[in-house]
């Protein structure tokens, strides 16, 4: 049998190249041709070939009628396994801004074109907000999706707006692609976004994009406007934002060298 080629950081290359291509995939949308594979990777054609035919027959490459390849259904497990155990290794961070603020506190991330919430710890108010683990929602009626969204580059924004649609969750939510992508600017240059009443009526929620992560991820807080007013924001903004960074440091952390 022979051996396996290693990379220059001692890596299997097959392994390496075969899940190079999965993102690939992913970054054009999660659909294909093995053409704009060899283009987007700088792969010879027959190495992708060879790789996209173990990965079609393995379930985690998919090939569709028009002959173009998209990520597989057997991806869908993993995924929503690793989501969930970031969830669980974020939630002492999520504990330390309950602790701070006195809101709820979630994390979510960006999966086929929707926002996943995968964390959340409680308030201890009575009255609080809670959004179930493994709830969807598109991401343009959001304060989690709107702060993911704020760090993608314009095109790719639209194009998720063109697959998903804007539907209103309520009569504040953003249905204008146009609009929405200047609001993104406006997130972005601020470093955090505001749901107003834009999923739920009566809720604030100030959120703030994990950046420097392999998947696009934010950290809220979230409650009624009552209590979360526009002067709260000023306060509790600031503290968000260094839990992100605190996060997104320690992702970085762990990553192996």
């Amino acid at each position: 049998m022979a051996a396996e080629k290693t990379g220059r950081d001692g890596g299997v290359q097959s392994l390496q190249r075969a899940f190079e291509l999965l993102e690939h995939l992913a970054d054009t949308g999660g659909e294909a041709s093995l053409s704009e594979l060899a283009a987007s990777s700088g792969l010879p054609m027959p190495t992708i070939h060879r790789l996209i035919r173990t990965l079609v027959a393995l379930g985690y490459v998919h090939q569709n009628t028009n002959r173009r390849y998209a990520l597989g259904a057997r991806l869908i497990r993993l995924g929503e396994q690793a989501s969930m155990q970031f969830g669980a290794w974020a939630r002492p961070l999520l504990g330390e801004l309950v602790d701070e603020v006195g809101e709820t506190a979630n994390l979510a991330v960006l999966e086929r074109d929707e926002v996943v919430y995968v964390a959340q710890v409680p308030s201890k108010h009575s009255m609080r907000m809670f959004t179930e683990v493994g709830r969807r929602l598109l991401p343009h009626g959001t304060g989690v999706g709107k702060a993911i969204l704020s760090q993608l580059p314009a095109e790719d924004v639209r194009a998720l707006l063109s697959r998903t649609g804007m539907p209103a969750y309520t009569e504040h939510t953003h249905t204008d692609p146009d609009r929405l992508l200047d609001h993104l600017g406006e997130i972005a240059a601020q470093g955090y976004a505001l749901d107003e009443s834009e999923q739920e009526l009566g809720v604030r929620c100030v959120a703030v994009p994990v950046t420097g992560v392999p998947t696009p991820a934010a950290i809220s807080v979230s409650g009624p406007e009552g209590r979360l007013t526009k002067e709260a924001v000023g306060r509790i903004a600031p503290v968000v934002q260094r839990i992100a960074k605190t996060l997104a440091a320690q992702l970085v952390l762990t990553r192996p060298e």
